[in-house]
C-alpha cells in the first residue's frame, strides 16, 4: 500500500521520471515505480532505456555499468550480460510519438496494466513538447509564411495528456511546462485558459480535479486558494538548483483525495533550499581547451591562436577598461606558463567546490565512477574565442555577463542585429558566483549563450557541465550524438528540482489516500 506507480509521458531522457523514481522516504523506501516512459525522440529514448536499465540496480551499479560509463565497453556487452534487465527497461521506456493511434494502443495498453497493479494508487507526470509555447519559438513562427498558431498541432498536444488522465484518473498529475504557455493564445483564446478548463473537467462539464501551485511558500494563509497564471511559475532557483530556469508547474488532485488536503501545512508546497551556484557543480571538472572550427586544430595551432586573440582583447581595452586590462594580462600570462594543454576530452573523475551545498553534492555525486563522461568540446571559430576570452574576464572582475555595446568595436560580429539592443546577450557567459541562465536546447546550435565561467579554457560548456547545471547525477549518460546530447539536457526537467516535488506528491498521497478511501467505503456501505 505504500507504492504508486509512475506513468511518464513527454518524457525527454527522463528529468521527472529522475526525480519520482529516486525519492526516498524518511524510512529509506522508494515508493515511485515508473510503469512506462513515452517518448518519441530515439535519441532520447536511448538515454530513457539507459537509466531504466540502471535503476534496477538500486544504488549498486554493476562493474560492467561503470566499464560502459568510463568507455571500456560497448553497449552490447552490456546488453549481453544482463538480458532480464533489458526486457525489463523495454518494457518501461517506450518510443511512442503520443497522439498516433499505434502509440494510443500502446498508452491504453500500460494504463490497463497500471489500473491492475496499482488501482487509484497512480500519478501521471510530463510536459506536452513547449516549441509552439515559448515565446521565442512564436516569434520564430511569425516568421513562417501563413503560420497559423489554430492549425500547429504542437498547441494541442496536451490533450493527448489529458485523454490518458480522462482513461487513468490517477490521485495526482503533475504537468511541466514554459513560461510562454501562461500569454500563449489562438482563436478559442488563452491556451493556459483552455488547459486549466480542460484538466479540471476531462473534457467534461463536471469539476474532475483541482489545480495546485506548489511554489507558494512565502504566501499567507489568506492568499492560499486564490491563484493568480504566474503563482504556477517555479523559480529553480529558490530550490537549490544551480540554475535560473522558470517553468510551469501544475499539480493537479483528484477531488475526493483533495478533500483531505490542508492547504495552509508547508508539506503541501515545496521549501526554499540554499542556492546553487555555477561554481559549485563546475568547480572540479577535469579543465578542458576549446576545439577549432574550419581549420586545423592541433594543439600548438590553438595555442597561438587563443594567445593571438588574447593580445587583440588586451589591445582593445587597454586605454578604456585598465581594470579589465589588467586582470586580462594575468590571465594570458598564467596561459603563457601552461606546459602541458589541457585535451579537448577528458574522462578523469571529477569533484566540486567544498562549498557546494551537501545536500546537492550527495544528488549529483556518484563516488563509484571511475570517468567523466559527456565531457568534450566543440571546436569553434578563432575571432569568437577572443570574444569568449574578453566576456569570461569581464564577468570575473565585474561578477556579470558583458552586454554587446560593452565590447570593444573591433570584437563585434558581423551579425546584423549586434548594434540593434534585441540581442544584446548574443556573448554570454555563465558566472561563477552565480546561478547559470536557463540552459535551453539552444546549446546544441551553439555555445554563445553558454560561454564557461574559466577564461584561459576559452569555450562553451560541455554535455555534461551542462548536465550539472541541470543537476543529473553523475553517471546519467546521455546517448546519440553530441548535438543530440545537448538538445535532450536543455529540454529536461532539473532532476534534483523534480525530486522536490515528488516530496510534495508523497506528502500529499500518503496523508490523504487513507481518508479518501475511507470516504468512499462510507459511501458505498
Amino acid at each position: 500500500m505504500d507504492k504508486f506507480g509512475i506513468i511518464d509521458l513527454f518524457a525527454g531522457p527522463g528529468g521527472l521520471g529522475e526525480g519520482f523514481s529516486q525519492y526516498r522516504t524518511k524510512r529509506g523506501g522508494f515508493p515511485f515505480q515508473i510503469l512506462i516512459s513515452a517518448e518519441k525522440d530515439k535519441a532520447a529514448h536511448a538515454t530513457l532505456r539507459l537509466r531504466a536499465f540502471l535503476r534496477q540496480f538500486g544504488e549498486n551499479a554493476p562493474d560492467e555499468y561503470i566499464a560502459f560509463h568510463a568507455g571500456r565497453i560497448s553497449l552490447s556487452d552490456l546488453t549481453d550480460r544482463y538480458p532480464r534487465q533489458w526486457k525489463t527497461a523495454d518494457d518501461e521506456a517506450r518510443l511512442l510519438v503520443l497522439g498516433t493511434p499505434s502509440a494510443q494502443q500502446e498508452m491504453d495498453a500500460a494504463i490497463r496494466q497500471a489500473k491492475k497493479q496499482y488501482g487509484e494508487r497512480t500519478v501521471v507526470i510530463g510536459g506536452p513538447p513547449c516549441q509552439a509555447y515559448s515565446l521565442v519559438g512564436r516569434a520564430r513562427n511569425k516568421g513562417i509564411a501563413g503560420y497559423r498558431p489554430d492549425d500547429d498541432d504542437r498547441h494541442f498536444l496536451f490533450r493527448e495528456y489529458i485523454r490518458v488522465l480522462k482513461s487513468l484518473k490517477p490521485a495526482v498529475f503533475v504537468m511541466e511546462n514554459v513560461k510562454g504557455l501562461l500569454s500563449s493564445k489562438v482563436s478559442e483564446g488563452s491556451i493556459f485558459d483552455i488547459l486549466i478548463e480542460d484538466i479540471r473537467t476531462l473534457g467534461g462539464r463536471r469539476s474532475e480535479y483541482e489545480i495546485l501551485p506548489i511554489g507558494l511558500s512565502d504566501a499567507p494563509p489568506s492568499l492560499l486558494g486564490v491563484h493568480a497564471p504566474s503563482d504556477f511559475i517555479i523559480r529553480s532557483e529558490d530550490y537549490g538548483v544551480p540554475q535560473n530556469r522558470h517553468r510551469v508547474i501544475l499539480l493537479g488532485i483528484r477531488k475526493d483525495v483533495f478533500q483531505s488536503v490542508d492547504l495552509q501545512k508547508s508539506v503541501y508546497r515545496l521549501s526554499r533550499r540554499q542556492s546553487g551556484l555555477v561554481e559549485h557543480v563546475l568547480t572540479g571538472m577535469p579543465p578542458l581547451r576549446s576545439g577549432l572550427s574550419g581549420g586545423p586544430d592541433a594543439p600548438d595551432t590553438w595555442r597561438g591562436n587563443v594567445a593571438a586573440e588574447m593580445s587583440r582583447v588586451i589591445k582593445s581595452i587597454r586605454t578604456r577598461e585598465p581594470q579589465l586590462s589588467k586582470k586580462a594580462d594575468l590571465l594570458m600570462t598564467e596561459f603563457e606558463r601552461q606546459n602541458d594543454l589541457p585535451p579537448r576530452s577528458d574522462r578523469t573523475p571529477s569533484s566540486f567546490s567544498p562549498e557546494c551545498p551537501a545536500e546537492l553534492r550527495r544528488w549529483i555525486e556518484r563516488s563509484k565512477l571511475q570517468a567523466t563522461a559527456n565531457h568534450e568540446t566543440r571546436g569553434h571559430m578563432t575571432s569568437d574565442l577572443g570574444r569568449y576570452f574578453f566576456a569570461a574576464t569581464f564577468a570575473s572582475v565585474f561578477g556579470r555577463s558583458p552586454t554587446a555595446d560593452e565590447f570593444p568595436e573591433d570584437l563585434a560580429p558581423n551579425h546584423a542585429n549586434w548594434s540593434t539592443g534585441k540581442f544584446a546577450d548574443r556573448f554570454r557567459v555563465q558566472v561563477s558566483t552565480a546561478a547559470a541562465t536557463t540552459v535551453t536546447s539552444h546549446i546544441s546550435k551553439d555555445g554563445h549563450y553558454f560561454i564557461h565561467p574559466d577564461p584561459i579554457q576559452c569555450r562553451s560548456l560541455t554535455v555534461r557541465e551542462a548536465a550539472r547545471l541541470q543537476t543529473f547525477p553523475d553517471d546519467y549518460l546521455f546517448m546519440g550524438s553530441r548535438t543530440e546530447q545537448y538538445t535532450q539536457v536543455g529540454n529536461a526537467v532539473p532532476p534534483y528540482l523534480a525530486n522536490q516535488i515528488a516530496g510534495v506528491v508523497h506528502n500529499i498521497l500518503s496523508k490523504t489516500m487513507p481518508a479518501a478511501a475511507a470516504a468512499r467505503s462510507s459511501r458505498v456501505a
